[in-house]
């Protein structure tokens, strides 16, 4: 898929999926932290991004979208040693708090990038990749922005080419909008199946969940109710 398939800005120039990169101020530690880390972490377009040789040791490749502070990506890497993990977020708070878990827990299977997700998918080859994590996205709620939402069907197409059949695209929201808008594009998506053993298992979060602390402080405030979608990648059909 090249540039001009991309969601376009007035400019004629390819829409990035977040509103701004700028968060706050990094001091003094953390700052030298990043830079000294950051660059054997990053990962550029500039260079062949082939998951295989990334993580050579690596059973399962995995990749989460806008991870923000890096809770759910440092301990899934913790838990899964085998697994691979690339981490894709442009605000530099959550990348250098991400920085510093990687640099005090000695996680040596992360990998990090720091421009618009989709670019990432574009860039990566075919069936490369296991499962795919969009946690808590911003729900761009005006109707004009909309365009914005990390879901559409140029996105779900790069996710089908990426992910390997039998893998999963795992999503979650407390935007009940955002949770029909989903799955309103999974359900025309032919390369992904929704299937749901009995009604209302999507507000019951996928085994091995554990709360983020945005999750933990919007159920104390009483106004989370949210939704845990798993889309598994069909396999192709001959």
């Amino acid at each position: 898929m090249s540039d001009h398939q991309l969601p376009k800005t007035r400019s004629g120039e390819p829409r990035a999926f977040f509103g701004r990169r700028a968060g706050k101020t990094l001091h003094g530690g953390q700052k030298a932290l990043v830079e000294d880390l950051l660059p054997r972490l990053e990962l550029k377009l500039a260079d062949r991004i082939d998951p295989g040789a990334l993580f050579p040791e690596a059973r399962r490749i995995a990749i989460e979208i806008g991870y923000g502070g890096g809770e759910h990506l440092a301990r899934k890497a913790r838990e899964e040693p085998e697994t691979g993990f690339i981490g894709c977020e442009v605000f530099t708070g959550g990348i250098g708090k991400m920085v510093q878990a990687v640099a005090a827990e000695n996680l040596t299977n992360i990998r990090l990038f720091t421009d618009d997700a989709l670019k990432l998918l574009m860039a990566l080859p075919e069936a490369s990749v296991d499962a795919v994590y969009l946690l808590y996205p911003d729900p761009w709620p005006k109707t004009r922005h909309h365009k914005r939402r990390f879901v559409s069907p140029t996105t779900l197409g790069e996710l089908a080419r990426v992910i390997r059949p039998g893998g999963a695209f795992h999503f979650a929201t407390d935007i009940e909008d955002y949770a029909n808008w989903t799955l309103a594009h999974i359900l025309r998506a032919p390369d992904f199946a929704f299937a749901p053993r009995q009604p209302g298992e999507w507000h019951q979060p996928y085994p091995g969940w554990q709360a983020t602390r945005y999750e933990q402080k919007a159920r104390r405030e009483g106004r989370m109710v949210s939704f845990y979608f798993s889309f598994t990648r069909r396999a192709a059909t001959v």
